[in-house]
This record gives C-alpha cells, sequence and structure tokens, in this order.
C-alpha cells in the first residue's frame, strides 16, 4: 500500500483527512495521523480499518525520522515555522513533501537539493495561499495564450460567517486561528501598484481604506489591502501590469469599527498589561483612554474616537462587553491583543449549528490583440457544513489531499519547492475542486480600471 504521514491534526486538516480516508479503498492508501494529542488524531480517523492515529512530538527526532521513513509521502499540517525540520528529513530519507503555508526563505533554501534528487516540495497549496493561486494563473495565462496583455490584477479573500449564522452586528466570526485575525494587517506596510504607481498604506490608516466588491446572490463586501501585494508580481507574469492589489474580505461596516479598537490600542501585541489577570474588562478598555474625574468610559471614549452615540460603531463596541465590569480578563501577563482576542473569543466563536462561508473574488483587466480594454472577474462562495467540516476545511484541506494523491499517482511530476503555478498542478485540482462545490464563477464585465480619463494618479 503507498503510505501517507499526514502530520497535525488541526481544524483544517477535517476535510483533508476526510477525503484521504474516502480515497484509502479505491486508490490503495495506508494513512497515518499524527498529532500531539493522540485523542485528536483518533477523533479524525474513527475506527477507519486504512488508518492509525498516533502520538506524534515533532521535536522527537528518532520518531520523526521513523515515521517519515515508513511512508510514501508526507503532509505536514504543523504551524509554518515547523515545517523545516520535516522538509530536511524528507529530503535526507527522500520522500515528497506536501504543506499549505507560505514558502520561507529557509524552504525556498532546499530548492536545489530538492530538484537533484527528483523529489518534490509543493506548498502553497491551501487556500489562500493555493486556490487563489490556481484560479488566477488559469485565467492569466488563458488570457496571455489568446494575445492579451494583461494590465490590471486584483485578488480578494476573505473567511466569514455564512448569511444563515450571521446574527452579531460585526458579520463576522472566527473561522481560523483568532490570532491571526487580531494581528491582522501587522509587521509591515501594505503596499501595492495602482495605474502605475506604488502605493503604500501603514498599519494606523490600513483598516480606514477599503475597496468595494459586489458578489451576485450574497451582496456587498469590503475588503482591505494584505501586507505585500507585490510578493507574487513576477511569479503571475504580471510585471507590466498597471495595477496589483491583494485584499482581505469583510462585510461592509466591519473595517471602520475594527480601526477603532487599533486606535485605541487593543490589538498591539508588543508589551505586557499589569495585573491582566485581575483586570475587569471595563478596566481594560479604561486603560487606553485619559483620566478624567468625572467622564464615564463610555463618553471617554466616544470623545476619543469621535463617536456618535446614534453611530452603529458605538452598538459594536457595546456588542462586545467592552464595558462590562463584572467580566475579568483571567489572563496572567497579557498583551493586549491577547486579550483582546479573549473578549472576542466568547462573542465570535463558531457554534455546533453555525457555517462559515470563504468569499474569494479575482479581477482580471487585460488589452486585446486588438487593443481593446477588457476585464473578467472570477468569484467563489463556499459554504461549510458544520463546526468540523467548515468551508475553511474544505478550501484549504481538499486542494492539499488532491494535491497529494496526484503526486503519489505520478500526476504531477516536476520537482523542486514549488507553488501551484504550473498548469499541471492546477487545471487538475480546480476540476476536481468543482465536485467539491468549489466553483469559481467567470464573467466578462466592462474594464474601468482605476483611472478611466487617463488623468494623473
Amino acid at each position: 500500500m503507498k503510505n501517507i504521514l499526514v502530520i497535525g491534526a488541526g481544524r483544517s486538516a477535517s476535510s483533508l483527512i476526510q477525503y484521504l480516508l474516502n480515497k484509502s479503498e479505491p486508490e490503495g492508501l495506508s494513512i497515518t495521523i499524527a498529532d500531539l494529542s493522540e485523542e485528536l488524531a483518533r477523533k479524525k480517523v474513527g475506527s477507519h480499518k486504512n488508518a492509525r492515529a498516533i502520538a506524534f512530538d515533532i521535536f522527537n527526532e528518532k520518531q520523526r525520522q521513523e515515521e517519515i521513513t515508513r511512508a510514501t509521502i508526507v503532509v505536514s499540517m504543523l504551524p509554518a515555522h515547523l515545517h523545516l525540520e520535516v522538509a530536511k528529513d524528507c529530503l535526507k530519507i527522500g520522500r515528497n513533501m506536501v504543506t499549505a503555508s507560505y514558502i520561507s526563505p529557509a524552504m525556498q533554501d532546499l530548492d536545489h537539493d530538492v530538484k537533484e534528487k527528483g523529489l518534490i516540495f509543493m506548498n502553497e497549496i491551501g487556500l489562500d495561499p493555493g486556490i487563489d493561486h490556481m484560479s488566477a494563473m488559469k485565467v492569466i495565462n488563458e488570457i496571455t495564450d489568446q494575445g492579451g496583455k494583461m494590465i490590471l490584477f486584483e485578488s480578494f479573500c476573505g473567511g466569514l460567517v455564512a448569511p444563515e449564522s450571521d446574527n452579531n452586528l460585526w458579520n463576522y466570526k472566527f473561522t481560523w486561528n483568532p490570532r491571526n485575525v487580531v494581528l491582522a494587517g501587522q509587521g509591515g506596510t501594505a503596499k501595492f501598484i495602482q495605474e502605475g504607481t506604488y502605493k503604500y498604506i501603514p498599519y494606523n490608516k490600513l483598516f480606514r481604506r477599503t475597496e468595494f466588491l459586489e458578489v451576485e446572490g450574497f451582496g456587498r463586501f469590503e475588503a482591505y489591502a494584505n501586507r505585500d501585494s507585490l510578493k507574487y508580481r513576477s511569479v503571475y507574469g504580471l510585471d507590466n501590469a498597471l495595477t496589483v492589489y491583494r485584499g482581505t474580505i469583510r462585510r461592509v461596516g466591519y473595517s471602520r469599527a475594527w480601526d477603532i479598537l487599533v486606535q485605541l490600542g487593543m490589538t498591539d501585541d508588543s508589551y505586557i498589561m499589569e495585573n491582566s489577570e485581575n483586570m475587569s474588562y471595563r478596566e481594560f478598555t479604561n486603560s487606553f483612554l485619559p483620566y478624567h474625574p468625572t467622564d464615564t468610559v463610555e463618553i471617554k471614549l466616544r470623545h476619543a474616537q469621535k463617536i456618535d452615540q446614534d453611530d452603529i460603531i458605538w452598538d459594536k463596541l457595546l456588542e462586545l462587553d467592552l464595558f462590562n465590569s463584572e467580566k475579568k480578563v483571567g489572563l496572567k501577563n497579557a498583551t493586549p491583543a491577547q486579550i483582546l482576542e479573549k473578549i472576542l473569543s466568547e462573542k465570535w466563536t463558531l457554534k455546533q449549528e453555525d457555517k462559515d462561508m470563504i468569499v474569494m473574488y479575482h479581477k482580471f483587466g487585460y488589452e486585446s490583440e486588438d487593443g481593446e480594454k477588457k476585464q473578467i472577474d472570477a468569484t467563489m462562495v463556499c459554504i461549510g457544513d458544520d463546526q468540523t467540516y467548515t468551508a475553511m476545511a474544505k478550501t484549504v484541506g481538499l486542494p492539499v489531499a488532491i494535491a497529494t494523491l496526484k503526486i503519489l499517482n505520478g500526476e504531477i511530476k516536476t520537482p523542486g519547492v514549488q507553488i501551484p503555478i504550473r498548469k499541471e498542478v492546477y487545471e487538475p485540482i480546480l476540476k476536481e475542486l468543482e465536485e467539491y462545490g468549489v466553483v469559481f464563477k467567470e464573467v466578462e464585465v466592462p474594464y474601468l480600471g482605476y483611472n478611466p480619463y487617463n488623468v494623473s494618479s
């Protein structure tokens, strides 16, 4: 049998594991699910005859190398910073490897040796990065194959709550790591190119510079800029495109309200707050506001952030219990960001019956062979089944699983440390994803760009 080692059985691995279990009989697969928690691994495989669940310590070199040696291919669903040791062992032992994470510089440094051994280390094959790469390259290549010249590319993605489970004023619930949501946009200025001009948005301005999107059947959304939209410019063959922009999708109004928390300082993760364990939510909020002998915390915050009493933002802040004097933080030596994450988790965690939603939106502006400017918009909406088989787990895990099987069966052949931008990778994977409801709707729309009158930008 072909042995697949899956390291990590967390939330994003549910659909991945289910896919491999379903394929195990016809494909002759033996699957090992390895996780720090053997209980979690067992829960994911159940009593399936073609799977085994084991307790696995990634830092136990002997166990790690033994399990990789037993495997035919290795799937790492670990946090990104833990992939490297697995990759080094795969290189040494001679095993192909698949991850959903961004390629780190250290991983890229293995490329020459990976090619020398004829191995495939497929990375960035989840949702974002992953499905975004594949769906973008499909349309870009179709345009350029017909003699078109790309002049605009915008790509947006967001993990949201499905309409039927959208029951809070923020129109948002955690579908992924809450910490990543709280720290979103930090760590560098957002940069992109718009109509041939480089643009930069510092973190303190990020959530007030949004773009609006309309998705048929699902209404209006907004998007704020990702940290580095230029990272894939050359990779996608867009060096001559006038506009390259990547962003994160939220429902309209989220960013303006989130900006209040940013401006207060609640998303800061750089220092520890004194006596955080015994602090009330109200004291936490008050700690970012100036002293006043008579004004309440509510009045001080409204004055500081210029929030009118009838502004929906105010209702959103009230909904989070930020002024509650009874609730305690209960976290020792916590940063503001950690405290905010705890407060939000009480309000934004998906309930058992809740469903999440993934929205992806691409804009492709191009000049045809006859000089006419055209545009194609591609949208994908995926709704989750429940709290376990979420849209996030589906869109992250299924591309990983499909790629793993296609590498195993020799359908993906090109060696090296890579991302899924070649036709031999994206074409069959996108086709199979459609069977699971991950379908892109492509529509031709009028091209406007940002500068239809060709004035200075």
